[in-house]
């Protein structure tokens, strides 16, 4: 038996889209077990890409958690209206850390370069719409960073 692993295969990804949320004041529910949680509703927001692009419709939200690491997890959940009228459920889960001195900057509202912040999501999407069905079978992952209305992802398919 050899103790050589094959080689790992290089993972390609293509643009998808530039996600750009608008969101409202969170709503602190306190520290739980798992840390502090707080619900921050989404008001609203675009999607501009060249096969995917439109508006956030406002009703969703983001379950966000800072655990006791520090790491803010995100559990979001919302709706894309596309340019054409197509509905399409966008659910991600992710995450954001970094150095203390940049986090603090962050949280003072001040810009922080993405390169400076660990700030990672998995956007998995649902349509019943034919026009993108093809979002129903592929997987995303997004760089994001903080803008003062909120967040912006650079979405990649993986192809």
């Amino acid at each position: 038996m050899s103790n050589t692993a094959p080689p790992l295969y290089p993972l390609h990804t293509a643009p998808l889209a530039l996600l750009t949320a608008v969101l409202d004041q969170p709503h602190t529910l306190g520290t739980t077990p798992a840390g502090e949680r707080k619900v921050v509703p989404v008001l609203g927001g675009s999607v501009e890409g060249e096969r995917l692009s439109g508006r956030i419709l406002s009703g969703g939200s983001d379950w966000a958690l800072t655990n006791p690491a520090g790491v803010l997890e995100l559990d979001v959940r919302l709706v894309i209206e596309t340019h054409d009228g197509a509905l399409i459920n966008c659910q991600y889960r992710g995450i954001r850390h970094g150095p203390r001195e940049i986090m603090a900057k962050l949280a003072a509202g001040e810009p922080v370069d993405y390169r400076d912040i660990y700030f990672r999501i998995a956007p998995r999407f649902e349509t019943a719409d034919p026009r993108y069905d093809w979002l129903n079978r592929l997987l995303a992952v997004g760089i994001g960073e903080r803008l003062p209305e909120g967040p912006r992802y650079h979405i990649h398919e993986i192809c």
